[in-house]
């Protein structure tokens, strides 16, 4: 039985105890920063399937070595001690080294370190189909078809962000899948919306991600994200699309609008404020399903026996993990 723990694992043991441990990881984040003294360390982001982790390795440290010249995304072995931090999880590394994905299979890890959703692919994709069938409109059917059949490759395993939410393989197609679930349930409340634009903003709203992330094992921002943004590029993917499938110029225009208002304000990315009932809806179902994905994720990796988990910027607190006494 291989002696590497699962971020899981290490949260779960004794918070009093400063544990030695060993492991393999996917190094997420790195960030070359600067101490008060003057000398240099980097600000780790750390994960596998069940949860990530942060640490910081000081420059006089072998592990700054070893760990300066790597890449975002690289696989790493690490050793360190358990500890905490404010109430977070923020071990004590003392070793590691970069290893190959190879090396990673050899040790039995390879499996652990990539996180995808509870449900399988194949019944995400099954279920973003019929959602697009049901779309009664035939350009506009038409149109999300051709950029969900150009796109299928990449749009299948891309997560949907890179801390937030879904941030993980196959994010981006649950967080869609999820939120035209939600939408087909809701829109019954909501005659003023039509349906077929509403599901159509819906499948195509994040479709920008695809280009605006790159990366197999970690998610990092690509030269044409940071240039541009998932917002802009969804909206050239989508009028693209439209032209080609003889969308009318209104309804051509009324989808673009989604897909530049579904971020909700304007300091969060959004180019424009939802201004028509179906952008509005897209907007509050996605971050509705953007909120309660952090929520689920959350529960899924939580540690047995903790009460709260740690404290989650998207939601600006810590989540209760104890479900409702009755």
């Amino acid at each position: 039985m291989s002696d590497f723990r699962t971020v899981q694992e290490l949260k779960a043991l004794d918070r009093e105890l400063a544990v030695p441990f060993r492991g393999i990881f996917i190094l997420r984040r790195k960030t070359t920063k600067t101490a008060r003294n003057g000398n240099p360390f980097l600000s780790l982001e750390i994960g596998d399937s069940s949860g990530s982790f942060t640490a910081n390795c000081f420059g006089d440290s072998p592990l700054f070595a070893a760990l300066d010249p790597s890449s975002e995304g690289c696989i790493v072995r690490l050793a360190g001690t358990t500890e905490y931090y404010n109430e977070r999880f923020s071990p004590r590394l003392s070793a590691g080294e970069i290893i190959s994905s190879k090396e990673a299979n050899e040790e039995g890890a390879l499996d652990q370190l990539i996180e995808v959703p509870p449900e399988s692919e194949a019944t995400l994709w099954q279920d973003l189909e019929d959602a697009i069938a049901a779309i009664a409109h035939p350009q506009l059917r038409e149109t999300v078809q051709r950029v969900i059949g150009e796109t299928e490759a990449s749009l299948r395993i891309c997560p949907a962000a890179i801390s937030m939410h879904h941030a993980y393989r196959h994010g981006l197609l649950e967080h869609t899948v999820h939120m035209l679930r939600a939408a087909r349930a809701l829109l019954p409340l909501y005659p003023e919306v039509d349906a077929d634009l509403a599901l159509a903003g819906i499948a195509l709203h994040d479709i920008g991600k695809i280009e605006e992330y790159e990366g197999e094992f970690a998610a990092k921002t690509s030269r044409i994200g940071t240039l541009q943004g998932h917002v802009v590029i969804g909206f050239r993917v989508a009028r693209k699309a439209a032209l080609q499938c003889g969308l009318s110029a209104d309804l051509t225009e009324r989808l673009e609008h989604i897909i530049l208002s579904h971020q909700g304000e304007k300091e969060w990315g959004a180019a424009a404020m939802a201004a028509t009932p179906e952008a509005v809806f897209v907007s509050m179902v996605d971050n509705l399903d953007a909120k309660m994905g952090m929520v689920q994720r959350v529960l899924r990796n939580a540690p047995k026996g903790e009460a709260f988990s740690e404290f989650l910027p998207g939601l600006q607190t810590r989540v209760l993990l104890t479900p409702p006494e009755k």
